[in-house]
């Protein structure tokens, strides 16, 4: 081997680009002392890269994966821009930058904000969405002019922002020209990710990047839409109303029985429960709300002798009044009314003692 073999051998360079494991670099720079490539180095680039040689800020040539000898025999395109007239004595400067072009699967997108949207059934109603999608690089050059630029270790995390903002803005625009019901959106996940999959590349190709999955993991309404929903549901499931307003009073009646007042918790849980399930029936027999019920027909309990007697309608409290039964002091209740008081202080009944003269003075 000559000297010149020799001399020529020291100046041949590898250029070449592996990825570390658990990296997030979607471009690389390769680094060369004063980017200075020597004629007859190597490249070797990798299946899911790409390499761009740029020369005096101009791309020159992209290589598709395989390994080259970079001699102006096999750079056309870089020939026309510098020649080598002098071999290995004149190297170029030149930039090399390595661009992953594999695909970078589960990346996260969500709605940060809810969507407004108008619902044939629900009227105007708020959404919120996320899932997941992956991208890769489409075109190498149109990447670095765009993206990339001079920027030496480009990392996903500094595209990801703008990928979830653009696909956000299409998916807002695909749910509400789809019009499909809120209650329906959850069959309809595969029809809605093609249509943003349409809608979204025209953006990223401007990029030089694909979307090539998008998925809708949940479409969700507001919390108190969904508890709302959840007792529609809920009454959906309980079927046959007349039963569940049965088994309501019965708890009622179970409830009152524990109050401190003994029997008179009892009759009072009883009462309240005979109420409940009056204008319950009478709702689901109507169709509708049950009418109040008429003025003076709410009745009274009355405490006889010590036990409790009742309810009493005004004409059965005027007949005990006529009896002696009911005095101006007897104690008397109603539901919706805190305790137990005398008669006299309670409203409605002063009209039936006004004929009545009150205790002579002792």
């Amino acid at each position: 081997m000559s000297l010149l073999d020799r001399i020529r051998g020291e100046f041949i360079d590898i250029v070449e680009w592996t990825e570390p494991a658990q990296n997030e670099i979607l471009a690389y720079r390769f680094p060369r002392f004063n980017n200075e490539i020597k004629y007859g180095a190597k490249l070797t680039v990798r299946e899911g890269q790409a390499a761009v040689f740029v020369n005096e800020g101009q791309i020159a040539d992209v290589y598709q994966p395989g390994m080259y000898t970079l001699e102006t025999q096999n750079m056309p395109i870089l020939s026309t821009l510098k020649g080598w007239k002098y071999g290995f004595n004149s190297p170029f400067k030149a930039e090399v930058y390595f661009v992953s072009m594999r695909q970078w699967t589960d990346q996260k997108w969500g709605t940060q904000n809810p969507i407004m949207m108008r619902d044939s059934e629900f009227g105007m109603v708020r959404i919120r969405a996320f899932g997941t999608y992956a991208f890769r690089v489409a075109d190498a050059a149109v990447f670095l002019r765009q993206i990339v630029a001079t920027n030496p270790n480009l990392e996903t995390f500094e595209v990801s922002g703008q990928l979830r903002n653009t696909i956000v803005s299409r998916f807002v625009d695909v749910v509400g020209k789809a019009k499909i019901p809120v209650l329906d959106l959850a069959g309809n996940y595969d029809q809605l990710s093609k249509l943003a999959l349409e809608h979204i590349a025209p953006d990223l190709q401007s990029m030089g990047l694909t979307l090539t999955l998008f998925y809708i993991e949940n479409i969700s309404l507001p919390p108190e839409v969904e508890q709302a929903l959840d007792k529609r549901t809920q009454m959906g499931v309980l079927g046959d109303l007349s039963q569940y307003t049965k088994y309501q009073t019965a708890e009622a009646i179970r409830d009152a029985a524990k109050n401190p007042g003994g029997m008179g918790g009892v009759g009072a849980g009883l009462g309240a429960g005979m109420a409940i399930a009056g204008q319950m029936t009478g709702a689901m027999a109507g169709g509708g709300a049950a009418p109040p019920p008429l003025p003076g027909a709410a009745g009274f309990y009355v405490a006889l002798n010590g036990t409790q007697a009742g309810p009493f309608d005004s004409a059965a409290l005027q007949a005990k009044l006529r009896e002696g039964a009911l005095t101006r002091s007897t104690m008397v209740w109603k539901q919706g009314m805190a305790s137990w008081v005398a008669a006299e202080t309670v409203p409605e009944l002063q009209a039936l003692f006004a004929a009545v003269p009150p205790p002579l003075p002792k």
